[in-house]
């Protein structure tokens, strides 16, 4: 196996930490997230989703060929990818609007446990996307993960500001 793709999929290791990978491979995505929209806003966040989308599939691709696991648990770039998706709609408010995105807090909160509880359950779209068996699926059970958890960071701010009432 490439060791490019094992880096690539365990997000540098961190899909080898225990208890739950996944939650730990979410976390990661926070700093990388913020560190992203400090440096170029919501722009550059949004391609380096689309890069990490890329090399995502293509390191999963290589990591399960030939297995009978399609999804392994060590693999995260998957989990980082879905919550950058989940964090979108922060920064691009912050971007467009040009407040502090940490000033957001309670949404970066609300991401991550939306992206989880979506991801961990597997709701409709989600499920399907994971029970295609192959790298593809392994990726966009998250992505759908990432954009229901959006969608439900966008409804909790619209009640929060009063835009829904």
């Amino acid at each position: 196996m490439s060791t490019l793709a094992r880096l690539i999929g365990t997000v540098l290791g961190v899909g080898h930490i225990h208890p739950a990978p996944g939650t730990w491979g979410s976390l990661i995505a926070l700093p990388w997230a913020w560190l992203l929209h400090v440096l170029g806003g919501f722009p550059l966040l949004l391609i380096a989703l689309v890069v990490a989308f890329v090399k995502g599939w293509w390191a999963t691709g290589i990591m399960t060929r030939g297995s009978d696991d399609h999804d392994p648990s060590e693999i995260v770039v998957d989990e980082v990818v879905g919550q950058w998706i989940a964090l979108l709609p922060l920064s691009y408010a912050a971007w467009s609007r040009g407040i502090d995105i940490l000033a957001m807090w309670p949404g970066w909160i609300a991401a991550f446990l939306l992206f989880r509880l979506f991801d961990i359950t597997k709701p409709g779209p989600v499920g399907w996307a994971d029970q295609r068996g192959d790298a593809l699926g392994v990726m966009l059970d998250d992505v759908i993960a990432g954009v229901f958890a959006a969608l439900g960071v966008l409804a909790l701010a619209a009640l929060y500001h009063g835009v829904i009432a």
